[in-house]
């Protein structure tokens, strides 16, 4: 992801004016003319690099998973200190549209309980976390429009403990950018609907447009924010 950043940052006239990893350290950088960080790092780095940008008043876009149980607390901070966090579980303009579509059409199967939902999601093997954030944002989605479930479950759709559990099935496989099903079944037919990835491009596209929409603004905000859903 850094790379495909780096590139598309630098196609759109940015400069680049640092890049951090575990062999190049932040504290080892002069960040004093950043206009806006892009997080993509690990679960168990992200909560840190958070609190770093907003102690140093600089806007922070955040891509990485896993660390959504710290977020509360962070936007709270975030708010205290008036800085400016951007957040999302997907960067491609693409999922963002199927996040609405996904929440459209699981407002309109709240009514039909003979179509049982379930969930597919696959990515490459150097995923860390199971299931994606993408994957817990569409389940959300549908947990708030179906009444009929209340959690959901990482496992297939045979094993979940209850019938008003949604399973979230979890595949990592090599070279799989992402790919996010979710169907509703019934004795008669079967509603799907399928996104699929073709490279990490177009997260990289995104998260690049979400710096760019971030700059000069103070608050808490989504994907959803910087395209207007």
């Amino acid at each position: 992801m850094g790379k495909e950043i780096e590139k598309i940052a630098l196609e759109r006239g940015h400069t680049i004016t640092a890049k951090v990893d575990a062999d190049n350290p932040k504290e080892e950088f002069d960040l004093s003319e950043t206009d806006v960080v892009i997080e993509f790092s690990v679960p168990d780095s992200a909560e840190e690099n958070i609190h770093y940008c907003l102690d140093n008043d600089m806007p922070i876009v955040v891509g990485t998973t896993g660390w959504y149980d710290a977020l509360p607390v962070l936007s709270d901070i975030c708010q205290d200190r008036n800085g400016a966090l951007l957040h999302a579980t997907n960067f491609s303009v693409g999922v963002n549209i199927f996040f609405a579509i996904n929440q459209k059409l699981a407002e309109m199967m709240n009514g039909f309980g003979d179509y049982k939902a379930e969930m597919e999601e696959v990515h490459h093997t150097q995923k860390l976390d199971a299931p994606s954030g993408t994957g817990i944002s569409l389940a959300e989605q549908i947990l708030s429009k179906i009444d009929r479930y209340d959690s959901w479950e990482n496992v297939k759709k045979t094993e979940t403990s209850n019938s008003s559990v949604l399973s979230i099935e979890s595949l990592r496989l090599p070279d799989v950018p992402g790919t996010h099903t979710i169907k509703y079944a019934s004795d008669i037919d079967t509603i799907e609907i399928k996104h699929t990835a073709h490279s990490r491009k177009g997260f990289a596209l995104g998260a690049v447009l979400a710096a760019e929409w971030l700059v000069n603004k103070k608050g808490v905000f989504t994907m959803s924010d910087v395209l207007n859903f």
